[in-house]
């Protein structure tokens, strides 16, 4: 039964101005604060917007899966993100998102992977293999540097084949301008004009240029010399809508490859880093993990079919991902009707937004939610935890479409990084306390004392050795695949 269209929340007698300054002062512990004080479902009034939070699983699934339709992502966030993405995937809505998302699969089907596997594992082995260089009398690394340069290679080389020597620090740089600029643009309570000189205009203009630049010269040459490369570039070209025969234009395609790269880069950066951490802090947990990829891999390189038999390194993976969640928030959605969420009516205009950092830290579903324990997703434990209350790339009809490829990439990566090395906190690097953008990140960097393992035998580079045929798997049947 309905009780009020209102939840409980903070109050704000200047029309949600100051709660707007304190959630860009600490966004998730506004949050957190909020739910404690007030329950799952939490009310601001933000000026003439109605704003819920919601916490509760089932009110999660509400929102993301059953009533789905009912919603749109919040044209105010949609707005910021359409200056650099354009009318991606990641923005659009009705039948042009459908119709997006058809085109995109076959790109991020587990066909694809074993091909994909290959580029990243050659990258990885040469960013690999130039640390111990940098490591003599076991100087501390910038791990959280070393992982956004790692993931840049990583995801520009998926997408075109093809190394960017000397410009993967560039582009690195301009990746950092322009999410630090859309995560300060999100708290304002209205949109930015273009033509206004504000603070940081000017570096995020050049950054935006370089970064598309650099992709329309890559399909701009794709298109002038031909052939057929087994690449997100390639794919995409090729794409065509099954149902409408429609095609990518090169606008279409450099705004689909400005999404992949963005979110193929900054959030498994952030991943990475906070991976380097839970196995520098639990060295336990690291040793069973290097057990593990010892024993299934015996030295070799890592290949996409390796991923079900890494079961444990898996386990960590998601721990990671709960416990250092680097998507803190998922985009608000705007009600296209009045709608029934748990016991609340949500009127239609108000906006809805989730923080799934919050209920991964809800001991309700997760038991001393604060401890690292890869465990408490294996077995009849893993299953226990209810659906809506992990989801790391989101749920429902617009989950993540890049889930398995991000997993992928993630888990191939601390593979060969626990083959060559034993991690360890650097001298003086106490527990990082997590900095709010658009993904969290450790405040002030994140260094460790990387020590070389003996091999089991050489671990060189990728193409250099014969990897397993990668299986042709349904994804969901990968123990890593999130079900919404």
């Amino acid at each position: 039964m309905t009780k009020t269209i209102r939840p409980p929340g903070p109050r704000d007698h200047a029309f949600g101005m100051r709660s707007l300054q304190r959630m860009g002062r600490d966004f998730l512990g506004f949050w957190r604060d909020a739910h404690a004080r007030h329950g799952d479902t939490v009310y601001v009034k933000f000026g003439h917007i109605d704003y819920y939070a919601l916490r509760h699983p089932d009110h999660i699934r509400e929102l993301l899966v059953e009533k789905a339709d009912a919603f749109v992502r919040w044209e105010r966030h949609v707005d910021i993100l359409a200056q650099l993405h354009g009318q991606s995937v990641l923005v659009t809505e009705g039948d042009t998102w459908r119709r997006q998302r058809r085109m995109l699969q076959p790109a991020f089907g587990p066909k694809r992977f074993d091909a994909y596997a290959r580029q990243m594992t050659a990258a990885m082995a040469d960013a690999f293999d130039a640390m111990p260089a940098a490591l003599s009398h076991a100087a501390p690394l910038d791990f959280e540097h070393a992982m956004n340069m790692l993931t840049a290679d990583l995801i520009l080389r998926t997408m075109f084949s093809t190394r960017f020597e000397g410009g993967t620090r560039s582009v690195e740089r301009a990746v950092r301008t322009l999410v630090d600029a859309g995560y300060r643009e999100m708290f304002l309570p209205f949109a930015l004009p273009a033509w206004l000189p504000y603070p940081g205009r000017a570096a995020k203009r050049e950054a935006m240029r370089l970064l598309d630049t650099l992709i329309r010269a890559q399909i701009a040459a794709r298109r002038a010399g031909g052939g057929e490369r087994d690449d997100l570039l390639g794919m995409l070209l090729e794409a065509t809508d099954e149902e409408g025969g429609a095609s990518l234009d090169d606008t279409g395609v450099r705004d689909q490859l400005m999404t992949t790269f963005l979110a193929g880069h900054e959030t498994t950066a952030a991943a990475l880093t906070w991976a380097g951490w839970a196995l520098a802090a639990h060295p336990e947990v690291a040793g069973r993990a290097a057990e593990e990829v010892d024993r299934v891999l015996g030295g070799r390189v890592p290949a996409w079919g390796d991923l079900p038999q890494l079961h444990y390194l898996g386990l960590v993976a998601k721990e990671v991902l709960r416990l250092y969640a680097p998507s803190p928030g998922l985009l608000a959605r705007r009600a296209l009707e009045d709608v029934q969420i748990g016991e609340w009516l949500l009127p239609m205009g108000s906006v809805v937004s989730i923080m799934t950092v919050i209920p991964h830290h809800d001991p309700r579903w997760f038991p001393e939610p604060a401890r690292f324990d890869p465990l408490r997703f294996d077995g009849e434990a893993g299953k226990a935890i209810p659906r809506g209350a992990y989801l790391p790339f989101g749920a429902g009809p617009r989950v993540c479409i890049g889930n398995s490829f991000a997993i992928m990439e993630m888990t191939l990566a601390l593979a060969m990084l626990l083959q060559r090395f034993s991690l360890r906190p650097a001298p003086g690097q106490g527990e990082p306390v997590a900095r709010m953008g658009v993904t969290r990140r450790p405040a002030g960097g994140l260094r460790l004392v990387l020590a070389r393992r003996a091999p089991l035998q050489a671990v060189g580079s990728a193409a250099a050795q014969d990897v397993p045929t990668a299986v042709t798997t349904a994804v969901t049947g990968c123990p890593f695949h999130p079900k919404t």
